[in-house]
């Protein structure tokens, strides 16, 4: 059965402006956009945010939490985290009013429109290495694109593919046994799209179209996408071997974690990395002691400046953290279990057990017969192909960032859903370049920062606000140009940030330098 409701007058709204009302039991968005209206969805499907509160530009909408974007005329994805879509609803104007017709069961959200498995359509076969964020969204932006081929993805573990932020995060305090999800089993049966676990990659032949397996086998492939991701580096010191020294690479090192995170533990994180200090927070209210050290004179001062740095030592500081900054591990000792940390100055740590994050390095030791840069990363063209018939995305590829003109490799999340949706969608037939803007976030202890585009390094930090006061937007300078912002309590502006990098319209520095901008007015 429909339900039709008047919402609102058409003077309600201004152009640009998002509103929520409950049709029904659907919560819906009414945008009002070029002089149209038009209802969706109005929470976002990968956390739930409210999208009134976030952005409208140039037909887009943009989530405030994680900045999924959507189109505003027909609700499709068009950037992650999300991975689906938003429910478009009917509009109807009567004298001014704005009506709007909902079905009584609607959903808010939808699965993007995507193909399905067709052998007498499609003889084809695309291979997907890893299961991560870039891997998972390839597989979706396939059937998007209109693949409807055998789409195979291979990973060495045994779970579908799965949230893997959540492992240093809120996965950590819970008491699920399991990682969420990405999909369901039903779903990657839906459309066709088969999950090989347990399936460790050894080797490509490029000239065969074979990938080589460990058990000395091989699966052939028409097209293959390269994207295992990172491997977290290793700290290479005597005792690392010993029991509870964890690396943080998968969920059961989490749930190893968690069952050793008990009140009055004494814990010793090496490295001031956001895995390390996203551990850090996510176990400070447990009552343990935590210790990090770290060869830095602050936590991320190279990625985000002295000043933040200073702000996340504080509030670290703050739960009771210990940090031994401008230090590195000599060695672990211990009878069987490690029981002491020894410093590269003689000092001793005493502890129950040592997690490390140490950084990333490119999962691409199986690309034996493949040129790969000295970080040992994989250069791509702007389709993200490598070769003919190889492409690759997420952590381990090389590419060309359009803002700078640069090549630039980046580890995160969100990027390699980005990379991965690119690459997919060029496999497909689907020509797509990546014109978007990077995006990080970082919940510690109560301060939620937000960080868009990107800047390798910079000539200047201009701030509005105060990194101290947990409440300010620093922009990124180089060569007389906004590349990055970073922001904490002033997280409504990121999104219009972002927006208005993706446009090419940010601000000059100059006008920076003058005092803040509302950068959401500066969308209008």
């Amino acid at each position: 059965m429909k339900i039709e409701k008047i919402v609102a007058k058409t003077t309600d709204l201004e152009n640009g402006e998002m509103k929520e009302f409950l049709v029904g039991e659907v919560e819906v968005l009414l945008v009002r956009d070029n002089n149209n209206f038009y209802a969706l969805g109005s929470t976002c499907p990968h956390f739930g945010a409210p999208l009134e509160e976030g952005v409208l530009h140039q037909h887009h909408i943009r989530c405030p939490w994680h900045q999924a974007c959507f189109d505003v005329v027909t609700g499709d994805l068009k950037e992650p985290p999300s991975l689906d879509s938003l429910a478009r609803f009917d509009v109807r104007i009567e004298d001014d009013n704005v009506i709007v017709i909902v079905e009584e069961d609607a959903s808010e959200t939808r699965h993007p429109d995507m193909a399905k498995y067709n052998p007498d359509a499609d003889k084809q076969t695309f291979i997907i290495v890893g299961t991560g964020a870039a891997g998972a969204t390839a597989a979706e932006a396939m059937r998007q694109g209109g693949f409807e081929g055998k789409i195979l993805m291979l990973t060495k573990e045994s779970r579908l593919p799965y949230d893997r932020t959540g492992l240093s995060k809120g996965f950590l305090k819970s008491e699920d046994q399991e990682p969420e999800m990405l999909r369901s089993e039903e779903f990657y049966s839906e459309y066709g799209i088969e999950v090989l676990t347990g399936h460790n990659v050894t080797g490509v032949d490029a000239h065969s179209k074979k990938l080589m397996l460990d058990n000395g086998k091989y699966l052939k492939y028409d097209k293959v996408l390269l994207a295992p991701g990172s491997i977290p580096r290793e700290v290479d010191v005597p005792g690392a071997g010993l029991d509870n020294v964890i690396t943080l690479r998968n969920p059961d090192n989490s749930l190893k974690i968690r069952s050793l995170a008990q009140k009055g533990a004494k814990l010793v994180i090496i490295g001031a990395s956001f895995i390390g200090m996203e551990i850090s927070a996510n176990l400070a209210e447990k009552g343990l002691y935590i210790t990090i050290v770290a060869p830095e004179e602050l936590p991320y001062q190279r990625i985000l400046g002295a000043e933040v740095g200073s702000m996340y030592k504080e509030i670290h500081e703050n739960s009771g953290t210990v940090f031994k900054l401008g230090r590195k591990v000599a060695r672990f000792e211990g009878n069987k279990s490690v029981e002491k940390v020894v410093l590269d100055n003689g000092e001793t740590l005493e502890s129950d057990f040592v997690v490390t994050g140490v950084g990333v390095r490119p999962a691409t030791d199986f690309l034996k017969n493949m040129e790969l840069n000295p970080d040992r990363s994989v250069t791509v063209d702007k389709h993200f192909q490598v070769t003919e018939d190889i492409y690759a995305a997420g952590d381990i590829v090389s590419f060309i960032d359009w803002r700078s003109g640069e090549r630039i490799r980046i580890e995160h999340w969100r990027l390699a859903e980005q990379l991965g949706r690119v690459a997919g969608f060029n496999m497909a037939g689907k020509e797509t370049e990546y014109r978007s803007i990077p995006f990080f976030w970082t919940n510690q202890l109560g301060v939620n920062l937000r960080y868009v585009g990107y800047a390798k390094d910079w000539d200047e930090i201009i701030f509005h606000g105060k990194p101290s006061m947990r409440n300010f937007v620093a922009y990124y300078i180089k060569n007389d140009k906004v590349m990055a912002a970073s922001g904490a309590g002033k997280i409504a502006h990121m999104p219009a940030i972002a927006e208005l990098m993706r446009t090419d319209q940010m601000p000059e520095p100059d006008e920076l330098r003058q005092g803040i901008v509302n950068m959401t007015k500066r969308l209008n």
